[in-house]
Protein backbone atom coordinates (compact mmCIF):
# COMPACT_ATOMS: atom_id res chain seq x y z
CA UNK A 1 0.00 0.00 0.00
CA UNK A 2 1.55 3.60 -0.60
CA UNK A 3 0.93 6.10 1.99
CA UNK A 4 0.07 8.31 -0.33
CA UNK A 5 -2.99 6.89 -1.18
CA UNK A 6 -5.13 4.86 1.64
CA UNK A 7 -6.98 1.86 0.40
CA UNK A 8 -4.95 2.22 -2.75
CA UNK A 9 -2.40 -0.97 -3.45
CA UNK A 10 -0.14 -0.79 -6.02
CA UNK A 11 -0.45 -3.15 -9.05
CA UNK A 12 2.07 -5.74 -10.52
CA UNK A 13 2.75 -4.30 -13.96
CA UNK A 14 1.52 -0.63 -13.53
CA UNK A 15 4.33 2.01 -13.55
CA UNK A 16 5.40 4.09 -10.36
CA UNK A 17 3.02 6.49 -9.67
CA UNK A 18 -0.69 5.05 -11.28
CA UNK A 19 -2.63 2.94 -9.60
CA UNK A 20 -6.21 1.49 -10.81
CA UNK A 21 -9.09 1.40 -8.63
CA UNK A 22 -12.06 -0.76 -9.21
CA UNK A 23 -15.20 -3.03 -7.83
CA UNK A 24 -16.01 -6.74 -8.79
CA UNK A 25 -19.97 -7.09 -7.48
CA UNK A 26 -21.07 -3.95 -10.03
CA UNK A 27 -21.30 -2.39 -12.97
CA UNK A 28 -19.29 0.56 -11.73
CA UNK A 29 -16.46 3.04 -13.17
CA UNK A 30 -12.60 2.37 -13.27
CA UNK A 31 -10.81 4.76 -11.60
CA UNK A 32 -6.98 6.17 -12.40
CA UNK A 33 -5.01 7.86 -10.02
CA UNK A 34 -2.14 9.78 -10.44
CA UNK A 35 0.09 9.62 -7.24
CA UNK A 36 2.12 12.70 -8.21
CA UNK A 37 -0.37 15.30 -8.38
CA UNK A 38 -3.42 13.41 -6.89
CA UNK A 39 -5.61 13.77 -9.58
CA UNK A 40 -8.09 11.27 -9.94
CA UNK A 41 -9.08 10.02 -13.36
CA UNK A 42 -12.85 8.52 -14.45
CA UNK A 43 -12.39 6.21 -17.06
CA UNK A 44 -15.53 5.42 -17.89
CA UNK A 45 -17.76 2.07 -17.63
CA UNK A 46 -15.42 -1.05 -19.09
CA UNK A 47 -17.64 -1.58 -22.06
CA UNK A 48 -16.48 -2.81 -25.38
CA UNK A 49 -17.51 -1.16 -29.00
CA UNK A 50 -20.31 -3.56 -28.93
CA UNK A 51 -21.95 -2.20 -25.51
CA UNK A 52 -21.11 -5.27 -23.30
CA UNK A 53 -19.93 -4.24 -19.98
CA UNK A 54 -17.63 -6.17 -17.68
CA UNK A 55 -16.77 -6.03 -14.03
CA UNK A 56 -13.49 -7.69 -12.41
CA UNK A 57 -12.88 -9.43 -8.68
CA UNK A 58 -9.24 -8.38 -9.34
CA UNK A 59 -8.22 -5.96 -11.85
CA UNK A 60 -4.40 -6.67 -12.75
CA UNK A 61 -1.83 -4.94 -15.05
CA UNK A 62 0.23 -5.71 -17.41
CA UNK A 63 3.65 -4.68 -18.57
CA UNK A 64 1.94 -1.91 -20.64
CA UNK A 65 0.15 -1.06 -18.12
CA UNK A 66 -3.92 -2.16 -19.60
CA UNK A 67 -6.22 -3.62 -17.09
CA UNK A 68 -7.70 -6.59 -16.86
CA UNK A 69 -10.93 -7.60 -15.23
CA UNK A 70 -12.01 -10.96 -14.40
CA UNK A 71 -15.56 -11.80 -14.12
CA UNK A 72 -15.89 -14.08 -10.94
CA UNK A 73 -20.07 -14.36 -11.65
CA UNK A 74 -19.53 -15.34 -15.04
CA UNK A 75 -17.45 -16.73 -17.69
CA UNK A 76 -15.15 -13.74 -19.34
CA UNK A 77 -12.25 -11.81 -18.87
CA UNK A 78 -11.78 -8.17 -20.12
CA UNK A 79 -8.94 -5.60 -20.67
CA UNK A 80 -9.25 -2.39 -21.00
CA UNK A 81 -6.30 -0.55 -23.30
CA UNK A 82 -4.30 2.58 -21.02
CA UNK A 83 -3.56 4.71 -23.96
CA UNK A 84 -7.43 4.33 -25.76
CA UNK A 85 -9.67 3.40 -22.84
CA UNK A 86 -11.52 0.47 -25.42
CA UNK A 87 -12.26 -2.84 -23.59
CA UNK A 88 -12.21 -6.28 -25.27
CA UNK A 89 -13.92 -9.32 -23.65
CA UNK A 90 -13.12 -12.92 -23.88
CA UNK A 91 -14.84 -15.91 -22.58
CA UNK A 92 -13.34 -19.06 -21.41
CA UNK A 93 -13.54 -22.02 -23.03
CA UNK A 94 -15.46 -23.53 -20.18
CA UNK A 95 -18.69 -21.91 -19.44
CA UNK A 96 -19.56 -20.29 -16.02
CA UNK A 97 -16.05 -20.81 -14.69
CA UNK A 98 -15.92 -17.98 -12.50
CA UNK A 99 -12.57 -16.29 -12.94
CA UNK A 100 -10.61 -14.57 -10.52
CA UNK A 101 -7.66 -12.34 -9.27
CA UNK A 102 -5.12 -12.91 -12.17
CA UNK A 103 -1.52 -12.28 -11.87
CA UNK A 104 0.88 -11.80 -14.95
CA UNK A 105 4.37 -13.84 -15.29
CA UNK A 106 7.43 -12.52 -16.72
CA UNK A 107 6.16 -13.06 -20.52
CA UNK A 108 3.31 -10.97 -19.91
CA UNK A 109 0.69 -13.65 -19.88
CA UNK A 110 -2.13 -13.71 -17.28
CA UNK A 111 -2.43 -16.50 -14.82
CA UNK A 112 -5.99 -16.73 -13.21
CA UNK A 113 -8.04 -19.80 -10.83
CA UNK A 114 -11.13 -20.96 -12.59
CA UNK A 115 -13.07 -21.13 -8.98
CA UNK A 116 -16.19 -22.85 -11.03
CA UNK A 117 -14.52 -24.37 -13.85
CA UNK A 118 -12.40 -25.94 -11.41
CA UNK A 119 -9.16 -25.57 -13.76
CA UNK A 120 -5.82 -23.13 -13.89
CA UNK A 121 -6.31 -20.62 -16.60
CA UNK A 122 -3.88 -18.78 -19.28
CA UNK A 123 -4.70 -15.68 -21.33
CA UNK A 124 -2.08 -15.09 -24.24
CA UNK A 125 -2.14 -11.75 -25.29
CA UNK A 126 -0.15 -12.22 -28.27
CA UNK A 127 -2.57 -14.66 -29.69
CA UNK A 128 -5.80 -13.67 -27.17
CA UNK A 129 -6.19 -17.63 -26.79
CA UNK A 130 -7.12 -18.56 -23.11
CA UNK A 131 -6.09 -21.86 -21.98
CA UNK A 132 -7.06 -24.25 -19.35
CA UNK A 133 -5.76 -26.78 -16.95
CA UNK A 134 -8.38 -28.83 -15.10
CA UNK A 135 -7.33 -30.09 -11.26
CA UNK A 136 -7.05 -33.67 -10.72
CA UNK A 137 -9.52 -32.83 -7.77
CA UNK A 138 -13.26 -32.33 -8.40
CA UNK A 139 -14.38 -29.42 -5.98
CA UNK A 140 -11.13 -27.87 -5.55
CA UNK A 141 -12.63 -24.63 -6.32
CA UNK A 142 -9.04 -22.96 -7.05
CA UNK A 143 -9.22 -19.24 -6.01
CA UNK A 144 -6.16 -18.03 -7.32
CA UNK A 145 -2.78 -18.70 -8.89
CA UNK A 146 0.85 -18.17 -9.52
CA UNK A 147 3.66 -18.64 -12.17
CA UNK A 148 7.35 -19.09 -11.57
CA UNK A 149 9.99 -17.35 -13.43
CA UNK A 150 9.82 -18.77 -16.77
CA UNK A 151 6.66 -20.06 -16.60
CA UNK A 152 8.12 -23.44 -15.06
CA UNK A 153 5.47 -24.39 -13.03
CA UNK A 154 2.43 -22.80 -11.47
CA UNK A 155 0.90 -22.96 -8.36
CA UNK A 156 -2.57 -22.65 -6.59
CA UNK A 157 -4.79 -23.54 -3.73
CA UNK A 158 -8.11 -24.52 -2.95
CA UNK A 159 -10.97 -22.98 -0.59
CA UNK A 160 -12.35 -26.73 0.04
CA UNK A 161 -9.91 -29.61 0.19
CA UNK A 162 -7.17 -28.07 2.13
CA UNK A 163 -4.50 -28.99 -0.73
CA UNK A 164 -2.11 -27.11 -2.62
CA UNK A 165 -1.59 -27.51 -6.81
CA UNK A 166 1.37 -27.53 -8.69
CA UNK A 167 1.17 -27.57 -12.40
CA UNK A 168 3.92 -27.96 -15.53
CA UNK A 169 2.05 -26.39 -17.90
CA UNK A 170 4.09 -27.95 -20.48
CA UNK A 171 3.36 -31.69 -19.78
CA UNK A 172 -0.27 -30.62 -18.16
CA UNK A 173 0.86 -32.55 -15.24
CA UNK A 174 -0.38 -31.97 -11.69
CA UNK A 175 1.15 -32.88 -7.98
CA UNK A 176 -0.95 -31.95 -5.15
CA UNK A 177 -0.10 -31.72 -1.80
CA UNK A 178 -2.26 -32.31 1.45
CA UNK A 179 -1.76 -29.69 3.99
CA UNK A 180 -1.35 -31.34 7.60
CA UNK A 181 -4.60 -29.20 8.80
CA UNK A 182 -8.04 -27.58 7.44
CA UNK A 183 -6.84 -24.39 5.63
CA UNK A 184 -9.14 -22.64 3.43
CA UNK A 185 -6.47 -21.27 0.94
CA UNK A 186 -6.86 -17.45 -0.72
CA UNK A 187 -3.86 -16.02 -1.97
CA UNK A 188 -0.99 -17.77 -3.38
CA UNK A 189 2.38 -16.66 -3.31
CA UNK A 190 5.87 -17.98 -4.53
CA UNK A 191 9.26 -17.31 -2.76
CA UNK A 192 12.29 -17.41 -5.81
CA UNK A 193 15.03 -16.98 -3.64
CA UNK A 194 16.92 -20.31 -3.35
CA UNK A 195 17.46 -23.39 -5.65
CA UNK A 196 13.79 -23.84 -6.57
CA UNK A 197 10.55 -22.12 -6.02
CA UNK A 198 9.06 -22.09 -2.14
CA UNK A 199 4.84 -21.26 -2.09
CA UNK A 200 3.39 -19.25 0.91
CA UNK A 201 -0.15 -18.76 2.07
CA UNK A 202 -2.10 -17.95 4.51
CA UNK A 203 -4.82 -20.00 6.57
CA UNK A 204 -8.21 -18.41 6.93
CA UNK A 205 -8.76 -21.19 9.58
CA UNK A 206 -6.14 -21.55 11.54
CA UNK A 207 -4.83 -17.98 11.55
CA UNK A 208 -1.18 -18.97 10.30
CA UNK A 209 1.16 -19.14 7.84
CA UNK A 210 1.82 -21.80 5.86
CA UNK A 211 5.24 -22.86 3.53
CA UNK A 212 5.13 -25.75 1.16
CA UNK A 213 8.82 -26.35 0.02
CA UNK A 214 8.81 -29.40 -2.65
CA UNK A 215 11.88 -32.06 -1.89
CA UNK A 216 12.49 -32.66 -5.89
Amino acid sequence: MDHQCPGCRQLEGVPPGLHELSHFTARVHNYRLDIKTGEWENMGLPKDPGGRLISGYGIPADKDNNIYMLEFGNTRIGRTDAKTNVTKIWATPTSRSRPRRGRFDDQNRLWFGQFGGNAIGMFDAKTELIQEWKLPTAWSAPYDAVASKGGKEVWTGSMLTDQVSRLDPTTGEFIEYLLPRSTNIRRVFLEETGSRPVLWVGSNNGASIVRVEPRD
